[in-house]
């Protein structure tokens, strides 16, 4: 709204410095200190309030921290901080009318609204298994319907899917490519960047193969959304665990993102310009910092746990963002730390099964998620169970843990910007 009201400023009355709000790099710096400001001093009101209220999430399962952290009584569904302090920021220094934008927001509102009731359920009616499993899978397989068919309907969402920049009579020139909806998306380590999924339909022919192709793009945004929002969650199981992982992939993606919405540096990395991009830096930009706030409170001790509210909601984020400027093939390796999150806990569950038919208690780690096996001892193990990978006798402190699954990441996301280049 202050953007809207500083450009008119601009217009009507031609103040001066009132034009700075259209560069997207000021915007974005001033999403990511507001929405910091906010969710610290946010934080800091909602966990008095949590506290006086005798609000807390019902005690965590004491025997897998060898350390003995007391963490009863803890305010939780701390999302509501993060989610206000993305919102805030947005709402005021964001394109409303930009389409991109606006699915961002409907990712957030739909998924935090989701969390909120897993949480509620937890919290106030003191069901540990919270809402039911099938309620998110829809609100996310929703999401991802509805950002797949609007980038494959809306007439905003277009893109050039390749860029030259030419010196002509000695001046730079940019020359961009029809602008077209397209099932391209950008692919590492390849010299040509862009991968089109109608090319895998080849054998239909035309018109099929696009027809198809988009079909298959939306299916992906579906699995996308789904996979790195529960990534996300099941991420969460630290102190500043997924707030601080989903920190660094966050600023990857905002890098991305403003890199996608300029014609020039999108040209030289080989990859498509998305005009009207830009606003998802923005939105990635109060993302981080509403985050890094968070961790201010959500840091070892904590004293607010996101819960669901956030957990799902900034997994959902990170997919939707992704996939709004054609990335989402880089999120396996700029999330790494949710991939290997989740498959822990399918191949222990699978591998855990195969033995109980069998009649044994078989584990290949002590626990899952993966972060977990790192903290827990063979005593704390079920009894009779046979473990493959048992580790050191010597156990991480959680923060120790956290810090070290932070450093993948950045490595991580680093890595997967820079596969852009390595040809």
């Amino acid at each position: 709204m202050i953007y809207y009201f500083w450009k008119y400023l601009s217009l009507k009355f031609g103040l001066p410095g009132a034009g700075v709000l259209e560069y997207v790099t000021v915007r974005t710096i001033i999403a990511i200190i507001l929405a910091l400001f906010i969710s610290i001093w946010f934080g800091k009101w909602y966990i008095r309030f949590m506290r006086r209220h005798n609000i807390s999430e019902m005690q965590r399962d004491a025997s897998i921290d060898p350390f003995n952290v007391n963490k009863k009584g803890v305010p939780t569904m701390g999302g509501i901080i993060i989610i206000a302090s993305i919102l805030i920021p947005c709402l005021l220094f964001g394109k409303i009318r930009n389409i991109y934008f606006n699915l961002m927001l409907i990712t957030t509102v739909i998924l935090g609204s989701v969390g909120f009731a897993d949480d509620y359920i937890k919290t106030f009616r003191k069901r540990k298994d919270g809402l039911k499993g099938w309620y998110k899978i829809f609100a996310q397989v929703a999401v991802g319907l509805i950002v797949g068919l609007t980038l494959r309907f809306s007439p905003q969402t277009y893109m050039h899917e390749t860029v030259q920049t030419k010196i002509i009579d000695n001046q730079e020139v940019v020359i961009k490519s029809p602008a077209v909806r397209s099932t391209r998306t950008t692919i590492p380590f390849f010299k040509n960047h862009n991968l089109n999924y109608a090319d895998i339909f080849d054998f239909l022919g035309k018109p099929y193969k696009y027809r198809a192709g988009w079909i298959f793009f939306v299916v992906l945004t579906v699995l996308v959304v789904a996979a790195v929002s529960n990534g996300a969650n099941l991420n969460d199981g630290m102190d500043g665990m997924a707030a601080g992982n989903s920190a660094i992939i966050g600023l990857g993606l905002g890098v991305l993102a403003y890199l996608s919405s300029n014609a020039m540096l999108s040209g030289y990395l080989n990859i498509m310009y998305i005009p009207g991009s830009e606003e998802v830096a923005v939105f990635m930009g109060a993302f981080v910092g509403a985050l890094v706030g968070f961790l201010w409170y959500n840091s070892f001790p904590a004293q607010v746990f996101m819960g669901d509210t956030g957990s799902l909601t900034i997994g959902g984020i990170i997919a939707v963002s992704a996939v709004i400027i054609h990335k989402e093939l880089l999120l396996p390796i700029m999330c790494g730390v949710f991939l290997i999150e989740s498959l822990s806990v399918i191949l222990q569950r699978t591998y855990f099964k195969m033995g109980k038919k069998k009649g044994v208690h078989q584990r290949i780690w002590k626990r899952t998620p993966i972060h977990d096996h790192y903290r827990t001892s063979m005593s704390q193990v079920e009894p009779g169970s046979t473990v493959i990978f048992k580790g050191r006798g010597d156990l991480q402190h959680e923060m120790k843990i956290t810090v070290r699954f932070w450093i993948v990441t950045i490595i991580l996301v680093v890595f997967a910007i820079l596969t852009l280049k390595i040809r």
